[in-house]
């Protein structure tokens, strides 16, 4: 066995979800494009180094539609997640980004920030007068799905149907779960069936009202794509945000200096949360490509249909993009990270996500300055599946 088949041997065990960046650090050198055996059975070319990872997240070739390689218009069209700008191409891709981005304009974002802060305040009250709390039960999950059911006009009491869906089928993608993931799939699909006729018989100002009703260009959404794009608003809209607050935390409760540091300087805010985000990005994998033609990549042939997948975490820590990778550093300036992805699929909901996560940061040490990790790291329970990076729960006392 080559020393390649040994590394690759590594991937995906539960040292390497503990800590992947060892094993992404030899790819790097040895075999950057390098094809693998997933988790759920099947092959993929993992891209590990930044500048090929840039090149690949722009690059039209590689495609999100995987119905394209089927004649079968069928295929691929029977999940809750089939249509919507993470799984179109041009020229579908713009249309729908176009219907869904005028609820995340800048302006709209900066309009959130009071209430963003306000739901912020009652979840950490409800920690007042605690020795412990999971932050990620307590605190990280419920500020970014409130906030976006509030988006959305969804009743907040739902938010444990959504994350009981939503982790589900994040967690699924390994393979395991299927009976599970179909049974939360149908469950979701209905909910959201209900909640749309009770929209167009009631609309209101909420994103979903404006979604069923609004035009671009005499363009509306089709069924099939309003839930789509509403079920990945949901989706994404939270998940992001949970693991960029438990993994800031963490990361600053592991690194002493840079917490005292941006306690004695708070307007490091902003460049503290883009380095939490290179540092330990909550999106791990980029979401599935294929190969839209038979293709050269970097040395490698690739054929048409063949599963292709950035590995964001491992470009965020390349040595030839970031003086000095394995160092949190606050102060970090002009970080290029691919955390948010690049090209026409980069994440629409980012400015959301960092504003979420400069005000939960910020306000959680204003609140518990003197807070400490409850738990050894080696003991904390990393999430499975092929998506996102974050822990299960994140046990502290304040």
């Amino acid at each position: 066995m080559n020393s390649n088949e040994s590394l690759k041997d590594t991937l995906f065990t539960k040292a390497f979800t503990e800590n992947p960046y060892p094993a992404y650090e030899k790819l790097r050198e040895e075999e950057p494009v390098s094809y693998v055996l997933l988790p759920d059975g099947q092959y993929a070319w993992i891209i590990t180094r930044y500048e090929d990872a840039l090149q690949a997240l722009k690059d039209q070739r590689f495609i999100k539609d995987f119905t394209k390689l089927s004649d079968d218009d069928e295929m691929g069209h029977d999940s809750v997640f089939s249509q919507n700008m993470l799984f179109a191409d041009m020229p579908d891709h713009k249309r729908l980004r176009g219907l869904v981005s005028k609820a995340f304009t800048p302006q709209m974002i900066a309009g959130m920030r009071e209430r963003i802060q306000e739901i912020t305040n009652e979840l950490l009250d409800e920690a007042a007068g605690k020795d412990y709390m999971n932050l990620i039960d307590e605190f990280a999950f419920p500020l970014p799905i409130i906030v976006i059911c509030e988006m959305l006009g969804i009743p907040t009491v739902d938010r444990d149907k959504f994350r009981l869906w939503s982790n589900s089928m994040i967690e699924g993608s390994n393979g395991e779960y299927a009976q599970d993931i179909n049974q939360h799939m149908n469950d979701f699909v209905q909910y959201l069936g209900k909640r749309f006729a009770a929209v167009r018989e009631n609309p209101g100002e909420d994103l979903i009202s404006k979604l069923i009703i609004s035009e671009e260009q005499g363009d509306q959404l089709t069924e099939q794509e309003l839930y789509g794009v509403v079920s990945l608003l949901i989706i994404a809209g939270h998940e992001t945000t949970v693991n960029l607050i438990g993994n800031s935390v963490m990361a600053l409760l592991e690194h002493p200096d840079q917490l005292e540091l941006l306690k004695s300087q708070p307007e490091l805010i902003n460049t503290a949360i883009e380095e939490a985000l290179r540092y330990n990005d909550p999106v791990e994998f980029s979401t599935s490509r294929w190969a839209g033609e038979s293709l050269e990549f970097k040395g490698k042939s690739i054929r048409k249909g063949d599963l292709v997948i950035v590995v964001l975490n491992s470009a965020n820590h390349d040595p030839n993009q970031f003086d000095d990778p394995e160092i949190f550093d606050i102060t970090r300036q002009k970080s290029k990270h691919l955390a948010f992805g690049k090209g026409i699929h980069a994440c629409l909901g980012a400015p959301l996500a960092r504003l979420e996560g400069e005000i939960a940061i910020s306000s959680f040490f204003d609140r518990y300055p003197n807070a400490k990790l409850n738990a050894s790291k080696k003991d904390l329970e990393w999430r499975t599946g092929m998506i996102v990076r974050g822990v299960k729960e994140l046990p502290l006392s304040l």
